[in-house]
This record gives structure tokens, C-alpha cells and sequence, in this order.
């Protein structure tokens, strides 16, 4: 750099630091009017109503497309895989699109960080689309051999890097133009839609199933609910192109883009900024390690452990699911009124105490009615946790990273719950059948506990502040 220019970075650079030290003290315990900012953004325009809305649906068309192939597509994948497909086979489309989630929350939200959520999330929007309706669109086994399975893998590992690139850029977005008092509300409620996109698929694949007939479904049944999802996508994207921009903080963080030092995934991963994003993935850790006990493995355990039928276990997964969805909408404001980690630290504790009783009382219980209700209280002593989420994550970085360490972080703490196929059998060999999913429950627990223990108080006095004079606010560097 010409020794010149100098004196205009160091100016540009003390602007900066200057803005972020009047930003933090604007939200300091002494200040006597914090949260000015949050209340002259109680008075939302219409772009901010409009991104709050599209995070919620856009969720719940995310959720859609990561639930479909856990239920709507097993029945039909001899016709897709032949006749010797099974339980492998199924697994590896789950896989796929897991491997895919972490690459897209790495990609996406960088992008999303440079050139802009709403843009972000309408190319990922339009992705996710393409990649469902191919499915749905893709000619059977007996039409192209092995390459109609093949195809799917294909298709689900792209589907999920837009998935995660549309929740890694349309959740901050929404976040950035939330009332500050609000957001935990409104972060429960977009990660409600999860549940409910779950129970979604769960009752309209039986739904099917029961109009259509296993013949039928099979052969052709299960591509409605593919090209549906594909639709809702569309619908989407058009509505963030004609109603969604993005949030005025972001405008100003681009606009004095050329003074801000450059950062991405390294600077998030191993920067400064590690050790917010670190305590971020264990925390989520522990609540994947949950949902995969709770949710994703459950099914197969009411099946084989509390002898349900073939056509019980979705209504109960569904029934459970919607309790879960409206507690979970809820835990988001009380995180507000307890500030976060204390929410996180009790809730965290509950799922570590409760979550294993409720299990093994679940896994006692032969009727339809007292499995829903154990069903439904196990999920609602564990995975309701969510509700904060897309608020805390997006509340512990900068506008410059915030995209690029939530979906990362979001994304990349579900591998390894994910692959417990692999090693809860090793586990359950030396704990029991029960006993494994009760110390991965537990473990669950203890790791939203210990890492939220790390992290910021975020206070109910805090969280009057917007996301930008939280993140300067609570920004250590590392080192």
C-alpha cells in the first residue's frame, strides 16, 4: 500500500472502531434509555413485515423439502431403486442430502454476507425448486436402470446446499428487521415450522397412502407431494422478488463495505470470531444430538420397542409434532422475558433430567393415546429449545459474518448427530437398547448447558437492543 493512502485507512479504520464503541456503549447496563434503536424499529414498514412473513413460510418450505424422503419417498423407492432396495438405500438419500446442508451453509452464507440476503435466498429458492421437481419429474428403475437412484442422490446432495443456503440468508434477514422486543417471538415461530412441515408430510403421505392404495402410491402417488413442494418454493420466490429487501442495517454495512477489513469462513472458523462460533456449534451439537433421538430415530423405536403398527406411528409422530410446534413457538419470547442463556441453561437442564424419563416412560406405554402424549412430552421437554435459535445465532455475530456463521454453524453441528446409525449400535452393545439413547438424550442436554454457559448473558434488558448493537456489544477477539 502506497504510504500515502495510510492516513485514509487509518481514518476509515478509527471511523469504524468508533461506530462500534458508540454502538456498545448505546447498549451498556449503565446507559438509562437502552434500546432506543428497538423502539423507533417497533413500526415496522412494509419489506420488514413482508421478510418476517416470508421466513416463517420460507421455513416451513425448507423444512418440507429436508422431510420429505424420511417418509413420503420410502414406500416408492423400489420404484425408483428396483426391487432390492432397502433400508441402505433409504439411507443414503438421508445422507445426501446431509453431506449437501454443510457445504450450502458455508457457500450460501457467504454470499449472503456480500451480496445480500434477500438476493441469496431468492437463488436458493429457485434451486431447492429445480432439484424437487426433477425429483418428481425422474423417469422409474424399470424406465432407466440404477441411474433413476443415482439421479436422486444427485439431486438431493444439490437440494440440500440451497436448502441451507436459504435458512443461512432469509433467518438473519428476518432477525435483522425484527422489533427488538419481538424477535424471540418471531425466532419461535420460524423454527415452529419445522414440526410443522414435519407433520405435514407425515399426515399427507398417509393421507395418500390411504386414498391411493400401497400399489399406487408407489408408482406414481409419491410424486404430488414432491411437485407441491417444488410449487411452494416457486410461490416463494416470486413473493421475496416482488415484496422482500433487504434490512437497513445491511444496506449500511454494504455501503461502508470499503472500510471494513475483509472476513469469511476463516475469520468465523479460526479468527476472530472463533470462539462465538465454536460455543454456537456445540450448543447446536447438543440440540441435533436431541433431535436425532426425539425425531429422526423415534419412529423406528415406537415400531419395534412399544409394538405400534405400521399406521399408528405417523399419526403419533405428527400429533407429537404439532405439540411440539406450539410450544416451540413460544419458547422463542420466553427466552425474551428469561434473557437467552438463562432460558438455555434451564432448558438445556430439563432436557438432560427429563428427557431420558420421559423416554423410557414412553417406550412402556402400548396404546395410541398414552404414546402420542409421551411422544409429545418428550419432544417438548428437549427439542422446544429450538425456539431461540434463530435469534441467538443471529444475535452473537456481525452483519459482515452473520450469514456465513449461522449457516455454518446451524449446518455443519448436524453431521455428527447425523451418523449416529453408525455408532449408537457400538453404544447400545455396552448401554442396552434404551440406555444409548438415554445417554445421548443426556449428553444433549449437558452440551447445550456447558456451551450456553460460555456464551453472553443476553438479557432481557440486553435484547431491547437490534442485532447489530448486541453483536458489537458481545464481539470479543479471540487471542
Amino acid at each position: 500500500m502506497p504510504a500515502k493512502d495510510a492516513p485514509a485507512v487509518s481514518a476509515q479504520a478509527a471511523d469504524v472502531k468508533g461506530a462500534r464503541e458508540a454502538m456498545i456503549s448505546h447498549c451498556m447496563p449503565s446507559d438509562p434509555a437502552p434500546g432506543a434503536a428497538g423502539r423507533q424499529a417497533d413500526s415496522l414498514p412494509p419489506e420488514g413485515r413482508a421478510a418476517l412473513r416470508g421466513g416463517v413460510a420460507g421455513n416451513y418450505a425448507d423444512q418440507f423439502h429436508i422431510f420429505l424422503p424420511l417418509v413420503a419417498l420410502t414406500p416408492a423407492l423400489p420404484v425408483l431403486a428396483g426391487p432390492h432396495a432397502g433400508l441402505v438405500t433409504g439411507a443414503m438419500v438421508v445422507i445426501a442430502m446431509l453431506l449437501g446442508r454443510p457445504i450450502g451453509g458455508m457457500i450460501f452464507g457467504r454470499v449472503a454476507d456480500r451480496w445480500g440476503r434477500t438476493r441469496t435466498t431468492r437463488l436458493a429458492i429457485a434451486g431447492t425448486a429445480a432439484c424437487t421437481a426433477a425429483i418428481g419429474l425422474l423417469p422409474a428403475y424399470d424406465v432407466i436402470g440404477p441411474a433413476s437412484i443415482w439421479a436422486v442422490l444427485v439431486l438431493r446432495f444439490a437440494g440440500g446446499v440451497f436448502i441451507a443456503g436459504e435458512y443461512s440468508a432469509a433467518i438473519p434477514l428476518a432477525m435483522e428487521w425484527s422489533r427488538p422486543r419481538l424477535r424471540g417471538l418471531y425466532s419461535g415461530l420460524i423454527m415452529s415450522m419445522a414440526p410443522c412441515a414435519q407433520a405435514s408430510v407425515a399426515f399427507g403421505a398417509a393421507g395418500l397412502l390411504a386414498a391411493l392404495g400401497t400399489g399406487s402410491y408407489a408408482a406414481w402417488g409419491w410424486r404430488v407431494p414432491f411437485l407441491a413442494g417444488a410449487a411452494a418454493s416457486l410461490g416463494m420466490l416470486a413473493y421475496y422478488r416482488r415484496h422482500v429487501v433487504d434490512a437497513p442495517a445491511f444496506r449500511r454495512h454494504r455501503a461502508a463495505g470499503s472500510a471494513a477489513a475483509p472476513a469469511g469462513l476463516r475469520e468465523v472458523m479460526t479468527g476472530r470470531y472463533r470462539a462465538a462460533f465454536w460455543q454456537m456449534f456445540g450448543l447446536m451439537t447438543g440440540l441435533w444430538l436431541m433431535t436425532q433421538m426425539t425425531v429422526v430415530a423415534l419412529p423406528g423405536r415406537l415400531a419395534a420397542d412399544a409394538g405400534l403398527d405400521a399406521s399408528s406411528v405417523p399419526v403419533v409422530m405428527g400429533c407429537a409434532c404439532l405439540a411440539q410446534a406450539a410450544v416451540m413457538a413460544l419458547t422463542g419470547h420466553l427466552s425474551t422475558l428469561l434473557g437467552r442463556r438463562r432460558f438455555f441453561l434451564l432448558w438445556g437442564a430439563l432436557a438432560a433430567i427429563a428427557g431420558p424419563g420421559a423416554f423410557s416412560w414412553l417406550m412402556g406405554q402400548r396404546t395410541l393415546g398414552a404414546a402420542i402424549a409421551g411422544a409429545a412430552m418428550l419432544q417438548i421437554v428437549t427439542v422446544t429449545a429450538y425456539g431461540p435459535v434463530g435469534a441467538y445465532l443471529s444475535e452473537r455475530l456481525p452483519a459482515v459474518v452473520r450469514a456465513t456463521g449461522y449457516g455454518t454453524a446451524y449446518s455443519l453441528s448436524i453431521v455428527i448427530p447425523a451418523l449416529y446409525p453408525f455408532y449408537l449400535p457400538a453404544l447400545q452393545r455396552v448401554l442396552g437398547v434404551s440406555g444409548a439413547v438415554i445417554g445421548l438424550l443426556a449428553l444433549g442436554g449437558v452440551l447445550v448447558v456447558a456451551c450456553c454457559a460460555a456464551g453472553p448473558a443476553l438479557s432481557p434488558r440486553d435484547l431491547e437492543c437490534s442485532v447489530e448493537e448486541l453483536a458489537a456489544r458481545s464481539e470479543r477477539p479471540a487471542g
